[in-house]
């Protein structure tokens, strides 16, 4: 029966029809639950025994776990940061130290049902406006220039709802998917025809034009204002300072601190909790005993206060002090958290999802599950995924044996960011998602499989340089991907060169 309605509604749009420019509509609905009763004869062209649609619905089932654990991690940060009660923020800070304790703070009072109610309420009208306002260009654009509608928005569509914050205003998504569609796709002729991520672009523009909204404090929740009031009440209540309080700042933003902070500097702050256990130790020990003797504070090295401690690290160097400036003592300290896994830093939270940032790429493992069902079914590029990832970590691990070999002292005074652990690269940010969800992007990135390998390394060595080097983006892996996205045919055309003269070579050779 539904066939029937949907044949009668083809007829009424067929050529010479006074609905006839409306048939990209019709048809679209048609294809969108049947198979398409013609073969395309412009691009995107699938070379298998699925069609776009179905191609497209593989990306979609790809990205699941990421939008559910995006539901549940949204709703979970809101509820924590919103609740103004700072004996809820300590219990999910103790409790997630570990997976057990996690699951538990979830399951208390039945949590998980609010967890759930308010991520849906966070992110369904998200996604409710990119698919209507971005199949809406779709669909104007067909109508004009007499195509189909492409199922590749099927894809763009969440994807550009997943590299979001959740606070970003509803008038501004739909700026967003509006020019990144037409500006990034259809001046270029549509799905199959544009040079770049679409869905990166989108982010790239509201970026650009709107950083304020962009980055920042608007990783939780949906209204900043509420829950910077919240955490206010918070710290207020709970008498912290400025070391100890509770904050929205993401990994990110604790990992973006000044070149004046030294490796030596935040090794210090974590003897408290590491002791000797840190990479620069003799160096600290020597500059300790010097401070403790001047200024006979009678102190312990791992056991100091917050104020001997800050004494320490920011007196001047002829005092016995390491000499960093007082006003970058926060961020170093916050930074040694991050850098040594103290506290609610630990490599599980990062892996597994619990902490804050873009809406969908919280979470290392749900990427990964789409990265195994990607590669299953052969819709992903492998050598894509592992190249970037090899490339980002190769990069980080460069920085991080220059920092700890090169230099006076060990290396002890270089930049902390150098000193990164290389595979935490890998688990902070956005990496893991770029990697698996856009870098792949069939249309965007390569197609011979040696320049899948160049690129890809490519956009990974430019993430770690962009997160290492510029001062004002730590992330870097949306401005990787589309710097790699402008030189695919670049690798592309190298690459079939490439591999013509080694033909030539070979049908020489065996003539």
């Amino acid at each position: 029966m539904l066939k029937r309605l949907l044949d009668y509604q083809l007829s009424l749009v067929e050529k010479g029809k006074p609905l006839h420019r409306l048939k990209p509509l019709v048809t679209a609905g048609d294809t969108f639950l049947y198979e398409a009763p013609i073969n395309t004869s412009k691009g995107p062209h699938i070379r298998d025994a699925i069609d776009v649609k179905r191609w497209m619905m593989l990306v979609v089932y790809a990205l699941m776990p990421c939008l559910l654990w995006a539901i549940w991690n949204t709703g979970l940060q809101s509820y924590v940061y919103s609740s103004g009660d700072y004996r809820i923020m300590n219990e999910y800070l103790t409790s997630s130290t570990t997976l057990q304790g996690y699951l538990d703070f979830a399951a208390k009072d039945n949590r998980y049902l609010a967890f759930i109610t308010t991520g849906l309420a966070a992110i369904l009208p998200l996604l409710l406006i990119s698919y209507a306002v971005g199949g809406l260009w779709e669909a104007l654009f067909a109508c004009v220039r007499g195509h189909e509608i492409s199922e590749g928005f099927l894809v763009t569509g969440i994807l550009y709802v997943l590299i979001l914050p959740a606070t970003i205003p509803y008038w501004m998504a739909a700026v967003g998917v509006s020019i990144g569609i037409v500006l990034s796709k259809e001046v270029f002729g549509g799905s199959g025809m544009n040079i770049v991520n679409p869905a990166l672009a989108c982010r790239a523009f509201l970026f650009f034009t709107f950083p304020g909204k962009m980055s920042g404090d608007v990783w939780v929740g949906t209204n900043p204002t509420s829950i910077r009031r919240s955490l206010v009440e918070m710290n207020r209540d709970a008498h912290t300072t400025p070391i100890d309080g509770y904050s929205q700042a993401t990994s990110l933003a604790k990992f973006n601190v000044t070149a004046d902070i030294k490796r030596v500097h935040v090794d210090a702050i974590a003897t408290n909790d590491l002791g000797s256990n840190v990479s620069s130790y003799p160096v600290i020990e020597k500059y300790f005993d010097k401070w403790n003797n001047l200024g006979s504070h009678e102190a312990t090295l791992g056991q100091l206060s917050q104020e001997q401690m800050r004494s320490f690290v920011t007196s001047p160097a002829i005092d016995g002090g390491l000499g960093l400036s007082s006003g970058y003592y926060e961020d170093a300290y916050h930074f040694s958290a991050l850098d040594h896994g103290i506290g609610h830093n630990q490599d599980w939270n990062f892996f597994f999802g619990d902490k804050m940032g873009c809406i969908g790429e919280t979470s290392v493992l749900a990427c990964l599950l789409g990265a195994i069902f990607l590669i299953y079914t052969g819709v992903g590029s492998w050598r894509t995924m592992v190249s970037m990832a090899l490339g980002a970590f190769l990069t980080a691990f460069a920085f991080e044996i220059i920092s700890k070999y090169v230099g006076v002292d060990g290396g002890a005074w270089n930049p902390a960011v150098f000193g990164f652990p290389a595979y935490k690269h890998l688990l902070v940010g956005g990496l893991a998602f770029g990697l698996v969800f856009m870098a792949t992007d069939p249309v965007s990135s390569p197609s011979m499989a040696s320049a899948k390998w160049v690129y890809g390394l490519f956009c990974g060595l430019i993430t770690i340089v962009i997160r290492c080097i510029n001062p004002a983006y730590p992330e870097g892996v949306m401005l990787a991907i589309l710097m790699g996205n402008v030189f695919a045919p670049l690798f592309d055309y190298y690459a079939a060169r490439n591999y013509r003269k080694r033909s030539i070579t070979r049908v020489r050779a065996t003539a």
